[in-house]
């Protein structure tokens, strides 16, 4: 942190179309995203109800809260980066120059996309692989695992879309290295 009064601004468009669709779509999935979490605590507090009021057991609550959770959380991704949510330490920023703080960014957020990159390569391989083979969870619910499965994939692909468009922007100067201004 800066040690600023007010977050950094969201992520800047510059007017640039393609950006502001990129980011119109990390929103959206913010909205996704917060009403699955929303749906998991009613879900939650309905499992309590037939749990402890009618004394009845639960089959699907449980294992559906997981998955919306960890649904939520991928598909949260990309709205975190639009709003630049993301734990930032900016000692290192602050204390060096405008060119080097620009390279700086740049390196993080190659490496940032990287590493993504391969996490939507790997959701990916394991989304299919329960998609092609039919698994389920053998639980007494029994979903269909391609169904959570999928979150990985999408979440990282929409994760890594939001990041290339914040290069973009960072790289066609529309947007600062770290939301630092050139000092």
């Amino acid at each position: 942190m800066s040690g600023s009064a007010h977050a950094t601004a969201a992520a800047r468009h510059g007017g640039n179309p393609i950006l502001r669709v990129i980011g119109w779509i990390s929103q959206v999935c913010g909205v996704v995203a917060a009403l699955m979490i929303v749906v998991s605590v009613l879900i939650v507090c309905q499992m309590i109800f037939i749990r402890f009021v009618l004394n009845q057991s639960t089959i699907w609550h449980t294992e559906g809260v997981t998955y919306l959770m960890i649904g939520a959380t991928m598909l949260g991704l990309p709205y975190v980066q639009y709003v630049r949510g993301h734990v930032n330490v900016d000692l290192l920023p602050i204390m060096i120059p405008n060119k080097a703080r620009r390279v700086l960014a740049g390196i993080v957020m190659a490496l940032t996309l990287a590493v993504v990159g391969m996490m939507l390569w790997h959701g990916y391989h394991f989304w299919h692989e329960a998609w092609d083979w039919g698994e389920t969870s053998n639980t007494p619910w029994n979903p269909k695992l391609w169904v959570p499965y999928l979150a990985l994939p999408l979440g990282f692909g929409l994760y890594a879309l939001q990041l290339a468009a914040d290069l973009f922007a960072m790289t066609t100067g529309i947007d600062k290295p770290f939301g630092l201004e050139d000092v």
